[in-house]
């Protein structure tokens, strides 16, 4: 397939830049693969919309403020960095912008004189391996320093919002480590958990911590040549025993978010089983992949052309998904992170 296959009309008045006072407030398409139809809902109506045998499967991951402002020393030029992996513990794979103003020996400095940086090696696109120099530990000091990395689609200063610390967080959002929010999660509320509870809904935790890979353009033509940067994961016992329970008494392992399904369907053994461990996710799902541990997607509204998209296509069909998108643009639903969602069953 093409990567022209994964488009389709966007009105940028439809690119959600803020989020909703209240999280369930989100509208919510429901979009049933066996009879190739959808409805209308709200996101509050999700506990009404799940079986007591069904598992709901989350991802805890949190977002640190890993977008960080800095100039070139000695000429002063402003410089962007967002660290991606650390790979020792002061180096990290960082992405920089503009990259081509970064080679090997880079000084870099920062607001604060406890930070400075240098390069020590460059990478491909835009990626730079970097040195932080500081007389603090370095997470502490990007809590202070760094800002909440938004998509580059919401087009706010990043410095004025303050409360994107918070609200682009999961409300369970406990493991540090995502430089993207998981944003399917962004639509809970404790009440809503609350009632998934009390109808007997099982809800398990597992991480995968967001990285790159997730946003990171698709430039080829060919979709299968395309390969998504892997990410970290962990599984819990927890986690395993509820999705296996939950398959083993003819429940539904439903995944809130493409992060979680990823974790999930790299972590599934020949037999079919989710095996508790941590990793390295690296699989890329496209069309024509056979999903064996998710049953039912939460889902937001996703780019063209993006690998998102593919995943979710390979999901539900890619026609049908971009029909039910073309539904969403006409009923003016919200897309992207700060946006509304899917239930895809």
């Amino acid at each position: 397939m093409r990567i022209s296959d994964f488009d389709y009309e966007l009105p940028e008045e439809l690119i959600a830049q803020e989020p909703l006072a209240e999280r369930d407030a989100s509208r919510m398409l429901i979009v049933d693969r066996k009879t190739q139809s959808w409805s209308d809902a709200r996101f509050s109506a999700l506990p009404t919309m799940l079986r007591a045998s069904d598992a709901l499967i989350l991802n805890n991951t949190r977002v640190f403020p890993a977008r960080l402002q800095g100039t070139r020393v000695p000429s002063g030029g402003a410089i962007e960095l967002l660290p991606l992996r650390r790979i020792e513990p002061n180096i990290w794979e960082t992405l920089t912008r503009p990259a081509r103003r970064l080679q090997k020996g880079s000084r870099i400095a920062f607001s604060s004189s406890s930070l400075q940086a240098e390069v020590v090696e460059s990478l491909d696109k835009g990626v730079r391996l970097i040195r932080f120099e500081s007389d603090r530990p370095f997470d502490e000091v990007i809590e202070e320093l760094g800002d909440t990395p938004l998509p580059p689609y919401i087009k706010r200063d990043q410095h004025s919002a303050r409360d994107d610390r918070e609200r682009y967080q999961t409300i369970y959002a406990s493991e540090r480590g995502a430089i993207a929010a998981p944003t399917a999660g962004l639509h809970f509320t404790e009440s809503v958990l609350n009632e998934l509870g009390t109808r007997g809904v099982r809800v398990a935790e597992i991480t995968l911590h967001v990285g790159y890979g997730t946003f990171e353009p698709v430039r080829v033509d060919d979709v299968a040549q395309h390969h998504v940067a892997r990410e970290w994961f962990s599984i819990p016992s927890e986690a395993e025993q509820e999705i296996n329970q939950a398959h083993a008494r003819g429940g539904r392992v439903v995944a809130v978010g493409t992060t979680t399904t990823r974790a999930l369907e790299a972590s599934v053994d020949a037999g079919g089983n989710v095996c508790a461990g941590q990793g390295w996710a690296d699989l890329t799902i496209t069309p024509g992949y056979r999903f064996r541990a998710v049953d039912a997607l939460v889902t937001n509204f996703h780019l063209p052309r993006s690998s998102l998209l593919m995943l979710v296509s390979a999901f539900a069909g890619r026609d049908l998904i971009l029909s039910a998108y073309r539904h969403a643009v006409r009923q003016g639903y919200r897309f992207y992170s700060y946006g509304d969602c899917m239930l895809i069953v």
